[in-house]
């Protein structure tokens, strides 16, 4: 297990793979502004032991990838999933299985809109769905946008960006479930340390207005996973439940009370559920 930087769609990625690489790959991609650490290396270490060769990396503007102006981006939404794609070429991998949270659920998405043929399989949590389509969701749950509007954070004070980052993800958790706070802080501290700029995960938010794909994901082809807890203060439930209606075939796995990201409480049903996943879409 050894970070490496490559090369993926003209720009400099810091990726990490785990297992044997003739093992399945499996790519996993981090929502807005976090880094592959929020991919806690336990889990990546149970996928791999489950016979997939895991493979994580840092967003652009997160971690120890390209880092652009905080403020000015210079990129598109298109991007992400071109990046991903890039990934794929790094390692000499055609076709993955891909797993995505977040805001990476919708980069994983695009990827298998746009770039179908490297797409095995898609394992899609806490997300909603990209693309045209007639949607009457709920929006984030009133909670958790007063936690967003009354939060502040000095970016250029390392231990303020931790406050902050710890902040949103006990907002992130939920009611209904303890927050692990020394366990989200640790993630936090490391997460600012290792950071070409930290800042610069702030670019992410500016392409939430990107109209992204013009392609619908009832489309989608490939055999597909949507994981949700019913407790998601971002993205309501019902939005995991509309994502599975709307992609053929798709398999909703509810995860009772639990609220947005992949906490280690669920790795017992999360792990399992993408092996089995993954064994079905290889045969």
């Amino acid at each position: 297990m050894t970070e490496t930087t490559i090369d993926a769609n003209g720009v400099e990625l810091c990726a990490e793979a785990f297992g044997d690489p003739t093992d399945p790959p499996l790519l996993l991609i981090m929502g807005m502004g976090g880094s592959m650490l929020w991919w806690e290396e336990g889990f990546c270490r149970l996928l791999a032991d489950g016979g997939r060769f895991v493979i994580r990396y840092d967003n652009r503007d997160t971690g120890r990838s390209v880092s652009f102006t905080p403020g000015s981006p210079e990129y598109s939404g298109a991007d992400f999933a071109a990046d991903a794609a890039g990934v794929l070429d790094a390692y000499e991998i055609g076709a993955a299985h891909v797993v995505g949270v977040s805001m990476g659920g919708g980069i994983a998405q695009e990827l298998a809109l746009e770039y179908a043929e490297r797409v095995s399989s898609l394992t899609l949590i806490s997300t909603t769905a990209v693309g045209p389509g007639e949607r009457d969701l709920p929006p984030m749950a009133e909670e958790y946008a007063r936690s967003i509007e009354t939060s502040e954070v000095d970016w250029s004070d390392p231990d303020s960006v931790v406050e902050y980052v710890t902040a949103d993800w006990r907002a992130l958790n939920g009611r209904e479930r303890r927050f692990d706070e020394s366990r989200i802080r640790e993630i936090a501290v490391r997460e600012v340390e290792r950071a070409r700029n930290f800042a610069s995960a702030q670019n992410h938010g500016l392409l939430a207005g990107d109209e992204g794909t013009s392609r619908s994901v009832r489309s989608i082809s490939v055999l597909t996973l949507v994981i949700h807890g019913s407790a998601d203060p971002l993205f309501p439930f019902e939005h995991g439940q509309a994502l599975a209606e709307e992609i053929p075939g798709a398999r909703l796995l509810t995860l009772d009370g639990a609220g947005h990201g992949v906490d280690p409480a669920d790795w017992e049903l999360i792990v399992p559920a993408i092996l089995e996943h993954t064994t079905t879409t290889e045969g």
